[in-house]
């Protein structure tokens, strides 16, 4: 897999749409400083899942989004696309078949992030989780950044860890393991919750129990109800069944009937098939006369055609023997022509020969004259050149003094204009009154710089109060999570406790629960909620008033006793909060009512019973009761004299007390909570309010700081120029001195160097005066030697130009004659030929007159024939009219027969359909048997003879009354209790489900581990070791290796050891800048041998290199190219040279950055060209 393009809009400085492909394994992104070559890296790293604005060099998430420019304005969101090539299936599970992945972010102004996988949106982790493994993420190896490879190094052991799991393949399984430890606490608050519903359950089931036995005298009735309808159902069909069969009966003496209308229709289809099969035989016969009568007329017309192809044929050989006839007549003509012209040339041929030996002997001769002429003026022109070698040395030594007598001539012009601007230049260059100008300056500086000093102490001052109170709000925040946690559990508890005290409050039967709605009874209070008791004795209370505390509570127990009539089912208490027993005192023990506090007479209901702290002590106070005394301990037992009683848990009714305490106390603390959480909340407000209204006033501070620091740039730009502008000023003066000093001395050197070039000069001069009458010697021999050379090369010219002609012409003749006669032979044949063909075509005129006799011979026969076929035909035509008209009327006859058919057929079914109601009474009948799972015909077998309908109705209305007469029943308790034991078992095996889940989660974090391990310790060896083989090639020497700074391989940190050629440094922070960057090179290197990813990103890793260091770590990428894709941004040219294609980053338009690719290997060929 390798990265294909990417695509950005909007996003920092890319605001236009912008696609950077990456052709090849090696690309190289270059451009100046601050250009937005480093955004390319950023946006790999947003799209891939960076979630940290500050790792984007930014402050908000927002800040990736493009902010406008002096030319352009801000765009509303981001977007960075990345597209893989997976062509090569690196990428498994339900992405192996596509050949390119698709991986797309997008950003908006109000921080609405959006992740799309091949154009579906997905979550975060969907991106990551691809991912994993593969070395690629937001802040993985495959990515480095500027300062990265510092840090890298620097970095904590627990850190540089990170990286050589990632290198593993372990980041998957730390992920499996935080979702398994997760898996587990949910687990476990399962089991306690699960737990808790056991326990109730239990309770609840003895109860439904006693409930479910009530209902099952209730069934059997029923079950005789059902039986009795069965039966009388059962009466009703066989009447039904009478009725049907003789529907039945009537259908059957129809369906005879029909079949004899049938039987009559199916004989005239039998005749009909007869009449259809003659007229297709006669049809046969008739189609086959009239294809011999046709065939006869097609053999006439062949005939006919015959003759006239014959005709045709004979008047087109005639024509073809007058064409060959003046063909043959043409060539006798044109042989007589040219014979005659071959006789001329041939007389020709013989007068040019002579000639033509003349004219070359002429030519000859000319040629020997020319010869000689040309060596004399070849003798004259060495003579010349001599001369010229001797007289050249005066005459170029006069050329070149004269020349630099005009240079030193305009020399020394410039010289004196050169002197003259120079003094007017100095004499412009005055002082000026900027001395005032530069100390108002520097007092306005000094100003600025304490007003900007003022300001930044107010910012430092702001962005403290804002930390402060951000830590603050932080704090809240916490504190808030932890009490909303905190309100959530109690709430669950309470709404757990408030659903068990609600089933152990209620009544069990709705007979109890109707009577309490009837008497507007259902609202009033229960014992268990008006009473209170001391810690501990709880138990002690519910075991003695048992059932009592969910009593009813009424004002006076005699307005209600006159409706306890109305109540015929279930148990019911009510209890008389205003009515007072008075009871004795004692001094046997304590009273269970001492512990007791209630708005009713306490003592009074619980008169009697003492209280002992253990079984021990009840015991032996046991022995001195009374009668209608006891005594009950802590933990429930109760003992008279003649008994003792133990209650344990068995239902929900169990704990109601000490149940409603605990209610309250929860009250107590989720109100308590949800004001400390109104009272936070309200603080967390505040807090925000504080920092909006802080961050505005430090924005507007930071306004002014700005606008102070602009007026300090300017006035400090103002001071300077005015500065540097006095400093040119002086510099120029004394420049000025110089050049006018300068250009005086140039020009005295250059007048004595006139002097002595006018006096080589006139030397030269006399020199070339004495060679003048020489040359003019030398130039008369010329023009004779000339004038005789040029008339020499006349006469062998015109000697050779008639030569020439004759020779054409000769060549000519010859050429003419010998085509001539070619020609001549050619016509000789093509007469014999057109004689042959004469002949030829008088005989074809001969043959072809006796074939035409022959077809109209064979014509009349033909003719005659027809008229004997018409007869025929006109005979088989008569014969199939008749058949065909039998055909029609038994067709007719056949209608009249299906028409009495269909009105039998019509009867019939309207008593099929009266038959069928009968059959869907008797189904019904037995369908609603079937749906009570009763059997027809075992009912009627075992139903008495002589059985009648009514004798069966009065016995159902005598049961009905019985039914009745039970009162009402809680049928729902069977279910219940079958119901509630089903989810008993259920959740029993939820529980050893939940304990399997545990240990079943259990075992996979320590397989995690065990893997984990083995993968580590692999991966660090291997890594260590590619790492002991690449640093002596990155150094040319030395040596590096990891060491583990723990013994427990799942959290051991990792530390790196590097000792350069010829060091013995003791820590790798002793190393300089450049050796680090190598080390780190290193490292990362021998990672990518193991799990190279699809692509490695590199910002400008070579920079602290120098041109050695440079070349072998581009070797090194070159190398390692050919398994990784390498994207890397450089300003080095070892680097350049390197890749194979360059990105461009510019920005032309400030702001805004641009792309411009150039293919290396395509440039170097056009350059070569």
């Amino acid at each position: 897999m390798r990265l294909k393009c990417i695509k950005l809009a909007g996003f920092k400085s890319f605001v236009d749409p912008t696609t950077v492909n990456f052709p090849s394994n090696l690309c190289a992104v270059v451009g100046p400083n601050g250009c937005g070559k480093s955004n390319i890296i950023d946006a790999v790293r947003w799209v891939m899942g960076e979630s940290s604005a500050k790792n984007l060099r930014g402050e908000n998430m927002t800040d990736v989004i493009f902010n406008g420019s002096s030319g352009r304005k801000p765009v509303g969101q981001a977007s960075i696309e990345l597209v893989f090539d997976n062509s090569d299936g690196t990428l498994l599970g339900e992405y192996a078949a596509f050949t390119e992945i698709s991986i797309k972010r997008k950003v908006s102004r109000d921080g609405d992030n959006s992740y799309y996988l091949n154009g579906t949106k997905c979550r975060r982790r969907d991106i990551t989780d691809i991912f994993l493994g593969t070395g690629l993420g937001p802040r993985s190896y495959a990515i480095i950044e500027q300062g990265m490879i510092s840090k890298l190094i620097e970095a904590k052991p627990e850190d540089l860890r990170v990286y050589i799991e990632e290198a593993a393949g372990i980041s998957k399984y730390k992920e499996r393991r935080r979702d398994t430890e997760s898996r587990m606490r949910r687990t476990q608050e399962n089991l306690e919750r699960l737990t808790d519903i056991r326990d109730e359950l239990e309770r609840q089931l003895a109860r439904l129990q006693r409930q479910a036995q009530a209902a099952e005298k209730y069934a059997e009735y029923k079950k005789e109800e059902r039986l009795l309808k069965a039966q009388l159902q059962a009466l009703k069909f066989q009447q039904l069944d009478l009725q049907a069969k003789a529907k039945q009966a009537g259908i059957r003496d129809l369906e005879l009937r029909m079949e004899s209308f049938v039987t009559d229709q199916v004989n005239k289809d039998t005749q009909i098939e007869k009449y259809r099969s003659q007229y297709t035989e006669l049809g046969d016969k008739f189609n086959e006369v009239q294809g011999r009568y046709y065939a006869i007329g097609a053999e006439i017309a062949r005939l006919e055609q015959s003759i006239q192809h014959a005709s045709e044929r004979a008047r087109q050989l005639q024509a073809d023997l007058d064409q060959t006839s003046r063909d043959s007549k043409e060539a006798e003509e044109n042989l007589l022509i040219d014979t005659q012209k071959t006789e001329a040339w041939e007389e020709e041929l013989l007068e040019l020969e002579p000639e033509l030996e003349l004219v070359k002997a002429a030519e000859e001769t000319s040629g020997e004259s020319l010869i000689d002429a040309e060596e004399a003026m070849q003798r004259w022109q060495n003579d010349w050149d001599s001369f010229n070698q001797r007289a050249a040395e005066p005459r170029q030594r006069a050329e070149v003094q004269q020349s630099r007598i005009q240079h030193l001539e305009q020399v020394q012009q410039r010289l004196l204009q050169r002197i003259e601007k120079l003094r007017e230049e100095k004499a412009n260059l005055q002082d000026g009154s900027d001395d005032e100008s530069i100390n108002e300056l520097t007092e306005q500086l000094a100003e600025l710089d304490l007003v900007a000093d003022e300001k930044r102490m107010q910012l430092d001052a702001f962005v403290e109060q804002l930390d402060s109170t951000r830590n603050d709000n932080n704090r809240f925040v916490n504190e808030l999570d932890q009490a909303r946690s905190q309100l959530q559990k109690m709430r669950g508890r309470h709404a757990s406790l408030e659903a068990l005290q609600q089933a152990a409050m209620g009544e069990k039967n709705k007979a109890v629960t109707q009577w309490l709605a009837q008497n507007d009874l259902t609202n009033k209070p229960r014992l268990a909620e008006s009473i209170s008791v001391a810690d501990g004795w709880d138990k002690a209370l519910e075991t003695v008033l048992g059932n009592a505390l969910q009593a009813v509570c009424v004002d006076q127990v005699d307005a209600v006793t006159g409706l306890l009539e109305n109540l015929t089912q279930g148990e019911l208490v009510l209890f008389d909060t205003n009515a007072k027993a008075p009871s004795a005192p004692t001094t046997k023990a304590s009273l269970l009512s001492a512990k007791v506090t209630a708005s009713w007479d306490a003592q009074g209901l619980l008169a009697g019973i003492y209280i002992a702290d253990d079984l021990t002590a009840a015991l032996a106070l046991r022995k001195q009761l009374s009668a209608n005394e006891s005594v009950i301990t802590r933990d429930g037992i109760w003992l008279s004299p003649h008994w003792v009683r133990v209650t344990r848990d068995t239902d929900a009714s169990s704990g109601v007390i000490a149940r409603r305490q605990e209610l309250e106390e929860l009250a107590a603390a989720i109100a308590s909570a949800e004001e400390n959480i109104e009272t936070l909340s309200a603080q967390l407000e505040d807090g925000r309010a504080t920092i909006k209204r802080l961050e505005q006033d430090r924005e507007t501070l930071r306004r002014q700081v700005d606008e102070e620091n602009r007026k300090y740039g300017e006035l400090r730009s103002q001071l300077s120029a005015k500065q540097v502008r006095i400093e040119q000023m002086n510099m120029r003066r004394e420049r000025a001195d110089n050049e006018i000093r300068e250009a005086r001395e140039q020009m005295e050197q250059e007048a004595e160097h006139l002097s002595e070039a006018r006096m080589i000069l006139s030397e030269a001069i006399e020199m070339m005066e004495q060679d003048t009458d020489l040359r003019e010697s030398l130039l008369q021999q010329r023009d004779d030697i000339r004038t005789g050379l040029d008339t020499a090369r006349q006469r062998a010219r015109h000697d050779k130009d008639k030569a020439h002609e004759i020779a054409m012409r000769y060549q000519s003749v010859k050429t003419q004659l010998d085509s001539i006669r070619l020609g001549i032979g050619r016509l000789r044949e093509q007469t014999s030929r057109l004689q042959e063909r004469r002949e030829q075509l008088l005989a074809s005129i001969a043959d072809n007159r006796d074939p035409v006799e022959e077809y109209k011979l064979e014509l009349e026969a033909s003719l005659s024939k027809r008229l004997s076929v018409e007869a025929s035909l006109t005979e088989a035509r008569r014969a199939l009219e008749t058949v065909e008209h039998e055909l029609r009327n038994s067709e007719q006859a056949r209608n009249r027969a299906e028409q009495e058919v269909q009105a039998v057929r019509a009867h019939l079914e309207q008593e099929r359909l009266a038959a069928q109601m009968f059959e869907v009474q008797r189904a019904g009948i037995v369908e609603q048997l079937q749906e009570e799972e009763l059997n027809l015909d075992i009912i009627l077998a075992e139903m008495p003879e002589g059985t009648e309908v009514k004798p069966l109705e009065e016995e159902l209305e005598s049961l009905a009354g019985k039914i009745s007469r039970l009162g009402p029943i809680n049928l729902a308790a069977i279910d219940e209790y079958k119901t509630e034991s089903e989810r008993k078992n259920y959740l029993d095996a939820q529980n050893a489900d939940l304990m399997e889940a545990l240990e079943t989660l259990e075992n996979a974090i320590k397989r995690i581990d065990r893997e984990t391990r083995t993968r580590f310790k692999e991966t660090f060896d291997q890594v260590n070791k590619s790492l002991q083989e690449l640093f002596p090639k990155v150094f040319g020497g030395g040596h590096a290796y990891l060491e583990l700074t723990g013994e427990e391989l799942l959290d051991t940190g990792i530390t790196i050891m590097a000792r350069p050629p010829g060091k013995r440094n003791s820590t790798i922070h002793l190393l300089s800048g450049g050796e680090k960057a190598l080390t780190a090179i290193a490292l990362v290197f021998s990672i990518f041998r193991l799990n190279p990813a699809p692509f490695c990103m590199l910002d400008e890793v070579d920079a602290p290199l120098d041109d050695a260091n440079v070349g072998r770590y581009a070797r090194m990428v070159e190398e390692m190219s050919a398994q990784v894709q390498f994207i890397y941004i450089t300003h080095n040219k070892n680097a350049m040279e390197m890749a194979h294609q360059l990105l461009g980053v510019t920005m032309h338009e400030p702001g805004v950055s641009r792309l411009v690719t150039v293919d290396v290997d395509e440039a170097a060929e056009l350059a070569a060209v």
